[in-house]
């Protein structure tokens, strides 16, 4: 069928010519077409880190050594952040820092690390480097901010860590001295580890020499934190 005369007046109009191609139809659709991209890669930058919570969860998909690598980075990511969330915001954190540097001792975030340990730790301290913070050691933030005011100051009374929950979670269940008895026993433990200790025996002789006047010295807290 030809074109009618109509049709043929409208396609030759420089009217209908400019309305077709419009800059302005033009741009959104190029903006249209940035939208798609942008929230493709995005899509795909969440589709990535499902899965690779789920290749940590599971273990599919993932060699040992891949596995465990990306299982250090995402200890060591969550140790840094909670870490840094601590200092700002822990009242027994910021208590313990600012006696620190009463005591001319100061204490910088740069002094506490986070590093991987063995299975039996999480943390310590060392007088040429600060606290060592166990990254792959903790199953809480309040497991962490107990260690961390535990490596402060040195003493398990003052910590949080013979809290009557966490001695639960350890499976033990006294209702008379618990707090005193755990003291003592972990007292004797970190002694026990200390290399210049020769014997488990040599250990609660010096726990039991000076306990009675360390458990009842709260220093720098009023009472037991």
């Amino acid at each position: 069928m030809a074109p009618s005369k109509t049709d043929a007046t409208m396609a030759s109009s420089p009217r209908y010519q400019a309305e077709s191609s419009s800059p302005d139809a033009a741009v959104t659709t190029t903006r249209e077409l940035d939208n798609a991209t942008e929230n493709g890669l995005k899509d795909q930058k969440a589709f990535e880190r499902w899965r690779k919570t789920l290749s940590l969860i599971t273990g599919v998909g993932l060699s040992q050594t891949e596995f465990q690598e990306e299982l250090s980075k995402a200890n060591r990511k969550q140790c840094e952040l909670r870490k840094e969330q601590l200092i700002k915001n822990s009242p027994g954190v910021r208590f313990m820092m600012h006696n620190l540097v009463k005591a001319g001792c100061p204490l910088t975030k740069n002094m506490i690390e986070c590093a991987p340990c063995d299975a039996t730790k999480s943390g310590g301290f060392s007088k040429d480097h600060g606290i060592l913070l166990c990254e792959n050691g903790f199953f809480s933030k309040k497991h962490q901010e107990h260690t961390m005011i535990h490596e402060m100051v040195r003493a398990a009374a003052l910590s949080g860590d013979c809290n009557w929950s966490r001695e639960v979670r350890r499976g033990i269940y006294n209702f008379t001295k618990q707090h005193q008895e755990c003291v003592k026993r972990r007292a004797i433990l970190s002694v026990e580890a200390n290399p210049e200790c020769k014997s488990r025996a040599a250990a609660e002789r010096a726990v039991n020499a000076v306990f009675e006047s360390c458990y009842n010295d709260t220093r720098p807290f009023d009472e037991f934190y």
